[in-house]
């Protein structure tokens, strides 16, 4: 499997023949360097981790240009098809689909879900995490927007993920040390890529903090340069 990190929480997993986009914010990313047409280029499914417009991003155009298979709950999909999306998947917390060569999960995460409309907030679901599984390679929870909670570790003995996508910024997520406790006390992984930092000028700059209290752990911890595919 080949992962691209496209800054704040986007990133593309590419396996077999699929490529599947997370939380593609692309259009006013401030962290986004990359070349949208490329980071699109074959893309077979769009997951969304939760309502917020920070990662649903690109979703619409994109699944209009690719036709992608948008995944992510119900209610969120429900309010994107009323925007024209047509090619979708509903599901939701705790339930897993079968994509045809891989599967995800929606678990859960911490955190808020909603769009904001003529200055009226009106909610779009669950906050959730997502787990990918493909034959042969390595699972992968991308954790969402999220704070610690004592049900990680269900999380991680129901789906035993090994690559770990990690929201670290503060303000809106957890915090570098928080998030670091997270890892450590409830996962087994292999790799955690730190994410939802370096983007908007409230949240944090660097991965250094989390860099700096991952220090000892046996978990590998992966800063990517944006843009570039790294194999796992």
């Amino acid at each position: 499997m080949k992962i691209t990190w496209y800054g704040h929480s986007a990133f593309r997993l590419d396996f077999a023949d699929k490529g599947v986009l997370i939380d593609p914010f692309f259009t006013g990313n401030p962290a986004f360097v990359g070349d949208r047409d490329a980071a699109v280029r074959g893309v077979t499914h769009v997951l969304i981790t939760h309502g917020h417009g920070d990662h649903v991003g690109d979703t619409l155009a994109i699944a209009e240009e690719t036709g992608a298979t948008v995944v992510s709950n119900y209610e969120l999909l429900m309010w994107l098809a009323s925007q024209g999306l047509r090619n979708f998947s509903p599901m939701n917390t705790g339930g897993t689909v079968d994509l045809g060569g891989f599967t995800v999960s929606l678990v859960r995460a911490e955190h808020s879900a909603g769009m904001v409309e003529a200055g009226v907030t009106f909610p779009l679901g669950n906050a959730n995490g997502v787990v990918v599984k493909a034959p042969g390679e390595p699972t992968v929870h991308h954790m969402g927007d999220t704070d610690i909670f004592g049900d990680m570790a269900l999380i991680a003995e129901i789906h035993a993920p090994k690559i770990g996508l990690v929201p670290i910024g503060d303000r809106f997520t957890m915090g570098a040390k928080t998030a670091a406790m997270a890892v450590r006390r409830f996962f087994d992984f292999d790799t955690v890529v730190p994410c939802h930092y370096g983007s908007f000028p409230i949240i944090d700059a660097t991965a250094a903090a989390f860099i700096r209290d991952m220090a000892g752990a046996k978990t590998k911890v992966l800063v990517p340069e944006k843009g570039r595919a790294f194999t796992v």
